[in-house]
């Protein structure tokens, strides 16, 4: 088979690594800690430092996702005419939702019957897509103006008088929802703000073009990450508009730190997205001319985001299963009919904190080889337009 030499940049190919190795961690942690099934691992009053920092750094997965296929929307329509760019969006966000609702919930339950069903973060990905396809055809100082109204001024909807309901979910607000079939309906991911995150991060992309100076670029990036989280900071302070989910002091400054670092994700309420979007933007200056064996083995997961995030997940969930069976529960109560950690059949159920991290360390490991193989792939067979949808 020929070589075919990449032209990707290594630099978002190791950002989409790193945040989907730490993805891992916490979707591991879901399926093997003990403390899951007892208590948020971000409440301050029952935590503990570990723990906290284990869910807390996932936190930067959603964000990076969304903002990451804003820019590699951008490098693919370099070579595309805006309208088959936004063809291709169009048809790959429909694609997404399709997996969301198929694919992924059966990894989440193993559920034949699809007793839950939930919007995450791939339905928000194809959703964004989908409003990508409409975004491109704007200037993109238009652009960049209905990302930042979409980021900066979408808490506003929390002070709307509406009714909740599942459209007002699906368009700004958490929902959980028993349907009249007897499903579950859980919209953890609506479409605003992260519709303007994705859009935000295709206007970065242009900072990519072949006329732009890469020192100029990262000077711009480091800046604005910068701002970004002296932002989030003044914002969080004043725990008044963008603090859907406000800080409280406690007895120790460990535990108010927790409270602080603690901003609203679902919704991403602005000072959750500022908190994120600066560093993403800071390791994405500082890391474009960073080489070694290191950054190989990560942007080996970065080059197949899709193909690993699917993966992963079913991994999980059947060594979980194995796991089940082997500690007395049963390989039939890891097929769920609600969120893994809110089961009540699973109380007792897990490992501490050392052994997931082992877990999660052996499935990165067994996934590596498999993603390095697709990856080679998909370099030497880039005429197979299929491929472009995994």
């Amino acid at each position: 088979m020929n070589s075919t030499k990449s032209t990707r940049i290594q630099s978002l190919d190791l950002l989409k690594g790193l945040v989907m190795i730490i993805m891992a961690l916490d979707h591991v942690r879901d399926y093997f800690h003990y403390d899951a099934f007892f208590f948020d691992p971000t409440d301050p009053e029952k935590t503990n430092t570990a723990l906290y920092f284990t869910r807390w750094i996932t936190h930067y997965c959603a964000p990076a996702f969304s903002f990451l296929a804003g820019i590699s929307a951008y490098l693919v329509g370099r070579k595309k005419s805006k309208f088959e760019l936004s063809s291709f969006l169009l048809k790959r966000g429909i694609w997404l939702v399709f997996i969301e609702l198929v694919v992924v919930n059966f990894s989440w339950y193993f559920d034949i019957h699809f007793s839950t069903i939930s919007l995450l973060v791939i339905w928000s990905l194809g959703v964004s897509m989908i409003f990508l396809a409409a975004l491109i055809h704007l200037n993109l100082k238009y652009i960049l103006i209905f990302s930042l109204l979409m980021i900066f001024g979408h808490n506003g909807l929390d002070y709307v008088p509406i009714e909740g309901g599942i459209f007002w979910s699906i368009i700004h607000k958490f929902g959980f929802y028993t349907l009249e079939n007897g499903k579950i309906l859980v919209i953890g991911y609506p479409i605003i703000p992260w519709i303007g995150v994705m859009s935000l991060g295709y206007y970065f992309g242009s900072f990519y073009s072949s006329n732009k100076d890469a020192l100029q670029r990262q000077k711009v990036f480091k800046l604005i990450g910068s701002f970004s989280i002296v932002g989030f900071i003044i914002i969080r302070l004043f725990n008044t508009y963008g603090n859907l989910n406000p800080w409280n002091s406690y007895n120790t400054v460990l535990q108010t730190v927790f409270s602080f670092l603690n901003p609203a994700k679902y919704p991403p309420s602005l000072t959750y997205l500022l908190m994120t979007l600066g560093p993403i933007l800071l390791i994405l200056a500082y890391t474009e001319n960073v080489k070694g064996k290191t950054v190989k083995f990560i942007s080996v997961f970065g080059k197949v985001p899709f193909f690993y995030y699917i993966l992963h997940l079913y991994v999980i969930h059947i060594l979980a299963l194995f796991l089940a069976w082997f500690t007395g529960f049963g390989w039939r109560k890891m097929i769920i009919k609600g969120w893994v950690t809110e089961s009540p059949n699973l109380d007792g159920y897990g490992l501490n904190l050392v052994y997931v991290y082992l877990i999660w360390i052996v499935i990165i490991l067994m996934l590596y080889p498999l993603c390095k193989k697709f990856g080679n792939y998909k370099l030497n067979n880039k005429d197979k337009k299929w491929l472009s949808y995994l």
